[in-house]
Parts: structure tokens; C-alpha cells; sequence
């Protein structure tokens, strides 16, 4: 028995059970999380490990932050959940702190990322009917191939990997697919029924692949000239794991849209949104779109809190220096089996050489001396560790990477 009377469950329990009565729509490594501090997790039989995914980008404040949990506690023992029949007292001053770290004038908060991308597509949608003159049913929106924005039936329908529409289809029409880094692609691309283009500033999921620079100003320059809308994808990207508070912050351009999640929510609740300003979100009227759970209390409570950390914390300067120092000592290493090292702040990609074979067993043996790392699109290796992350601890993690890479 555990101090707290409740029975203690081994990690090998808990990979059978979840085995057993869990979907396989997952193929976690086989470790059990059961506590977790900043950087470290600890498994139910008290082997400590670094974690370097940060759940995908969720945790950039960190696991169990003090000021998010207290939060967390403080909004629970008030209210948790008004629904949006009614107003409650976090909504408002929660918006108003996003708008203003977002420069744009509206908010619209949901709970997952795959909402938020739904939200945007219905904003892009219903703008371009409504505003530019899009015949109805005719608004068409450009995405990029290896792209990855959710895995909702819509948002699986304009991805390029062919497992994510196995069996899925019908998928819904409207979207046309561009080669991802190439102005020239989305210029050829666009027609009169275009209405936006749907980018990741760094695609995460392919493999962190960071386009060219400048790719992103010229995609600005190219959808202000067409009228159509510029949206960014900065679930990933966003809050600071790019070394900037925004991604797109690194080519100097603001998008019409912007598409957050993950680390908004502070690693301890799904907080989702987008920004944009009136124009574009004057479309929506009561009745047009929302969610029960949407802006509820305590999802603004631990968000408002989760954005203060990070600026007051100054996690993007922190993410910057302290990828600059992470990728310098990857790069070092000069590995035999690696043929890329690339990224920014901490969402670094290291691609192992095909002859080498896939990132999944370089992971495990990771796995094994205490580093959690996951694999993407088979030949990646991401780390992307919380950005309260030291010099200390990447160094200690340095030497483990160094067995395994070496």
C-alpha cells in the first residue's frame, strides 16, 4: 500500500492491463510514468528518467509548475464548470492576456488542438463566404503535404500519411495539397475560391523540418496579395519551444490566424484556442459554433497561469539559449549514424541514416539509461525537453545521448 492507502500498481501491471483493455491506437515505450517534477519523471518503482518529448510540446513550463498548480487548486475549490450558457469571472481576463500576448483582438477557446483546427477551418470557411465572396459551398483552403494538424475524420481527409486514411474515408473536400517550403507551390495553388492557407511553422510530426527562412514571409506576402488567410499552426511551435513566443516570430510576420494549444494549458489541463481579430471573427455568431467545456473556469485559471510563467519566466529567451546549447553538443558528437541535426530553441530533430535502421531502437536504448525520447516519422529521434531545462541537466543528458548515438 501506498502512503496514501491507495494500492501501489508495478509497471508491469500496468502494461498488461492497459494491453488488455486500452485501444492499440498507440505503441508507447514500456515505461510507466507515475510521478514527475520538472524535468524528471519517476516510474511506480522509483527509477528516475529525464523527459525529453515534454508531451509533445504541452509541458514547456514543466511538469507540476507550483504557480500552475496552484491554480489548478485554487480555481477547483471555487468553480470548474459554468458551461458558456452563463458568463464566469476567469473567461474574460483570460482573453484579454492571450489577445494581448497574440496582438490580435479575439479569442475563441476550446480544449484540444484538433478543436482549435476545426475552429479555424469553420472561421476560414465562413469568412470566406461571408466576407470575400466565396460562392456557398465552394471555399477551398491549401495545406502541405506531411502535415499534421489533428486526427479528426476532416483534418485526416487533407493529410498526406497514408496510415492516418486507412479506412477512414469519405473525407471531406475543399482542401488542396502544396509542397511545404515552396512560395512558388502555394502561388501556383491558389484560384478564386481560395480562402486560406493552413501552415505548421516548423512540421513537427514529418520530422521537424524547418523551412527556408523567409518561407513564411513570402507565404504572407503571397496570401495578402490574393486576400486570402494566412493561418499558423503553432500548437507545437508555440509558447516559447522555438526560442520565440510565437514561431512565426522568426521571419518578422503576424498571421491572420493563429491556431494554439499544448503548452497553454500548462501541462496540466486542455486548453486550447485561435486568435484573429474582428474581421475575421465577426463571422461567428451565437448558435455558429462552441463547447461545453470551452473556456470553463478552471481551464482559464490554469491557462492565465500557465501564460504568466512563461513570460515571467522568460521561457522563450530560455528556450533559445539553451537549444543553442543542446544543438551545439548534438552537432559535436559528430555521430556516425546521424545524418541531420536540425531545429530551433528546443524542438530539435536528430534523423538517423536509413542504413543505420530506424529511430525506434536508438529511443529505447535511451529509454534504458534514463532518457525518454520518442521517434517520428521513423528515421527521427525529437528532443524536445521543458524549457526550464538546465545546462547541468543537458549535460547529464549529453553523456547518455553519447552512448547511444556513438
Amino acid at each position: 500500500m501506498s502512503s496514501s492507502g491507495e494500492k501501489k500498481y508495478t509497471s508491469k501491471y500496468c502494461i498488461e492491463v492497459a494491453e488488455k483493455y486500452g485501444a492499440h491506437n498507440y505503441h508507447p515505450l514500456p515505461i510507466v510514468i507515475s510521478r514527475a517534477e520538472s524535468v524528471w519523471v519517476w516510474d511506480p518503482e522509483g527509477k528516475k528518467y529525464m523527459d525529453m518529448l515534454s508531451s509533445y510540446s504541452a509541458l514547456n513550463q514543466g511538469h507540476r509548475h507550483r504557480r500552475i498548480i496552484a491554480a489548478l487548486k485554487e480555481q477547483a475549490d471555487r468553480v470548474t464548470l459554468t458551461s458558456r450558457a452563463f458568463h464566469n469571472d476567469r473567461i474574460g481576463p483570460f482573453e484579454e492576456k492571450l489577445a494581448k500576448i497574440s496582438k490580435k483582438d479575439k479569442v475563441l477557446l476550446m480544449n484540444s488542438g484538433a478543436e482549435a483546427v476545426e475552429t479555424a477551418l469553420k472561421a476560414a470557411r465562413k469568412w470566406g463566404h461571408k466576407v470575400k465572396g466565396v460562392p456557398e459551398n465552394k471555399a477551398e483552403i491549401i495545406c502541405c503535404e506531411n502535415n499534421f494538424h489533428g486526427r479528426t475524420i476532416t483534418i485526416v481527409g487533407f493529410s498526406t500519411e497514408a496510415q492516418y486514411r486507412d479506412g477512414f474515408g469519405p473525407f471531406t473536400p475543399g482542401f488542396s495539397i502544396i509542397k511545404y517550403g515552396c512560395p512558388m507551390s502555394l502561388e501556383a495553388a491558389i484560384n478564386e475560391n481560395t480562402v486560406a492557407f493552413l501552415v505548421e511553422p516548423i512540421q513537427g510530426e514529418a520530422g521537424i523540418i524547418v523551412p527556408p527562412e523567409g518561407y513564411l514571409r513570402a507565404a504572407r506576402d503571397i496570401c495578402t496579395r490574393n486576400n486570402i488567410l494566412l493561418i499558423t499552426d503553432e500548437i507545437q511551435t508555440g509558447f516559447g519551444r522555438t526560442g520565440k513566443m510565437f514561431c512565426c516570430e522568426w521571419d518578422g510576420i503576424e498571421p491572420d490566424m493563429y491556431i494554439v494549444g499544448k503548452a497553454l494549458g500548462g501541462g496540466v489541463f486542455p486548453v486550447s484556442a485561435i486568435m484573429c481579430n474582428d474581421n475575421i471573427m465577426k463571422v461567428f455568431t451565437p448558435g455558429d459554433h462552441g463547447s461545453t467545456f470551452g473556456g470553463n473556469p478552471l481551464a482559464c485559471a490554469v491557462g492565465d497561469a500557465a501564460l504568466s510563467v512563461l513570460v515571467d519566466e522568460k521561457l522563450a529567451e530560455r528556450s533559445l539559449e539553451m537549444g543553442e546549447y543542446f544543438m551545439g553538443k548534438l552537432r559535436g558528437l559528430n555521430s556516425p549514424v546521424v545524418k541531420e541535426i536540425r531545429g530551433r530553441g528546443l524542438l530539435i530533430g536528430v534523423e538517423i541514416k536509413v542504413e543505420c535502421g530506424v529511430a525506434r531502437p536508438y529511443c529505447e536504448k535511451l529509454l534504458s539509461l534514463g532518457i525518454l525520447a520518442k521517434e517520428t516519422h521513423h528515421q527521427v529521434i525529437r528532443f524536445a525537453p521543458p524549457l526550464v531545462i538546465t545546462k547541468e541537466e543537458i549535460d547529464w543528458a549529453m553523456e547518455r545521448i553519447a552512448k547511444v548515438l556513438l
